[in-house]
């Protein structure tokens, strides 16, 4: 008994001087910053100093600022924390040089410690990261294509504190409905939009950058450009950014669309950009949904409460679309684009032919796809329009896609087991809007596919003139 009692408080005295465990976590106080002005950060560990090194990622890596030693101090967590965000206190504060390019800059945290005072001396070290966006002090002095970046979709799937807006990856399966941007990020940017900026990068083309909330909150930028671009996943969208755009084109901006599924969502921009909600298939919980007034819904665009699908603004929309190799769809069948009308300007230089395909080297088609309601005539493909698309959009090359039933089987108005189909065109509203319809289109820039490169190519000469 003694003996079990005397090993028993060693057991304790020798936990007693655990080291705790050697965490590192922090977010950007904002999502952009001008050049010259200052980035706030905010940090949770439990190291008593850490690093802090800044790089921007395009077609080199290139870390501009770095600072060691900074103070530490771990914070808690709110339980809130997913919607309402972390609130820790400011750390540091980036200075932003006026002479950073515009571009996506990784913030990288680092700590490390020599374990515990008398035990577990082993050396440890911990890393995370997050990211800020400087725009042009200037806008458009370096360039007039505007790369917005799908910041908006990066926090959708954000599960930090427990939950994102989706169910599979929020805790107990139980999706958010508001999330901030004030907790440690995520971000999708190496999967699509890195690949397309190193690809433009390398061929000459430069790039001024924002965040989807600038097209919101500094719309006045948007007149120093010839033309914007989307690409990858730019899912959610706020009506403020679409009206901004949408007014822009009919003055005769243009838009190229290198994304899929995109502006599929709309969200309420909350607190000033600090969070947003989007309710989705429960839009009934949303607070406009007793109001009546259902505008700004925060569900489907498409929705028929909502009345303004995103083919008004992309040309083309997901419901009329769907998967290819991913959600089971297509899963064995190439991601190609077949070509209907080669003679069009977006062809030139590729030699392509009617029917003739592309694209399935690097599965361009895919994973999630926008296509318009079609009809055939004489072995062509037309927008009917009935759906929101202009009556001005061309179809230029379509590959089939489905949606999975578990993503459609709340919506009334969606016709069960339907096959539409990835619809790249190109309408004039005003300006010139083209849409490559799809998420994956940059994967065929990074494989070096010469009719992805050259399609690319003719839409970014064309219309930053």
């Amino acid at each position: 008994m003694l003996r079990s009692l005397a090993l028993l408080l060693l057991a304790t005295q020798v936990h007693a001087t655990d080291p705790i465990s050697l965490f590192i976590e922090g977010y950007a106080g904002l999502r952009s910053v001008a050049q010259g002005e200052v980035m706030p950060i905010h940090v949770s560990t439990t190291a008593a100093k850490f690093e802090i090194e800044v790089c921007r990622l395009g077609s080199t890596r290139e870390v501009v600022w770095k600072k060691s030693d900074v103070p530490g101090q771990a914070h808690p967590v709110p339980d809130d924390a997913s919607a309402n965000g972390c609130r820790w206190p400011e750390s540091l504060r980036v200075p932003v040089g006026a002479e950073w390019k515009s571009g996506y800059y990784e913030v990288i945290f680092r700590a490390i410690d020599k374990g515990g005072q008398w035990t577990h001396r082993g050396s440890r070290t911990a890393t995370s990261s997050t990211f800020f966006i400087v725009r042009q002090a200037k806008p458009g002095q370096t360039s007039k294509i505007l790369l917005q970046l799908s910041t908006n979709t990066y926090n959708a799937y954000n599960n930090w504190g427990g939950f994102s807006v989706y169910a599979y990856n929020s805790r107990s399966n139980n999706q958010g409905h508001r999330v901030s941007f004030e907790r440690p990020s995520a971000s999708q940017f190496a999967k699509w939009e890195l690949p397309f900026v190193i690809w433009a990068e390398k061929n000459g083309y430069a790039l001024e950058f924002a965040a989807n909330e600038d097209l919101e909150f500094h719309p006045e930028l948007l007149g120093s450009y010839k033309l914007v671009l989307s690409v990858g996943h730019d899912e959610y969208w706020s009506a403020p950014m679409r009206d901004n755009l949408e007014a822009w084109i009919n003055k005769g901006g243009n838009v190229a669309f290198f994304s899929g599924n995109t502006c599929c969502w709309q969200v309420r921009t909350e607190d000033n950009g600090r969070a947003f909600t989007c309710c989705k298939q429960n839009y009934h919980l949303d607070p406009i949904y007793a109001s009546r007034d259902f505008k700004t819904l925060s569900t489907l665009w498409s929705h028929y409460l909502v009345q303004r699908p995103e083919n008004q603004l992309t040309g083309v929309g997901f419901l009329w679309g769907g998967y290819r190799q991913s959600h089971g769809q297509f899963m064995e069948e190439p991601s190609e684009y077949e070509v209907h009308r080669p003679q069009h300007w977006i062809f030139e230089g590729t030699s392509l032919k009617r029917g003739d395909k592309f694209g399935a080297k690097d599965g361009i088609v895919g994973y999630e796809c926008d296509g318009c309601e079609l009809e055939w005539r004489n072995g062509l493909p037309f927008a009917t329009t009935q759906d929101g698309t202009p009556k001005t959009f061309e179809v230029l090359s379509t590959c089939p896609v489905r949606w999975h039933p578990d993503d459609v089987e709340w919506y009334e108005k969606w016709q069960m087991g339907r096959t539409g189909a990835a619809c790249m065109g190109i309408y004039i509203q005003g300006g010139t809007v083209f849409t490559a319809a799809t998420t994956d289109w940059a994967h065929g820039l990074q494989g070096n596919d010469p009719t992805v490169m050259r399609i690319t190519k003719n839409v970014l000469d064309r219309l930053s003139k």
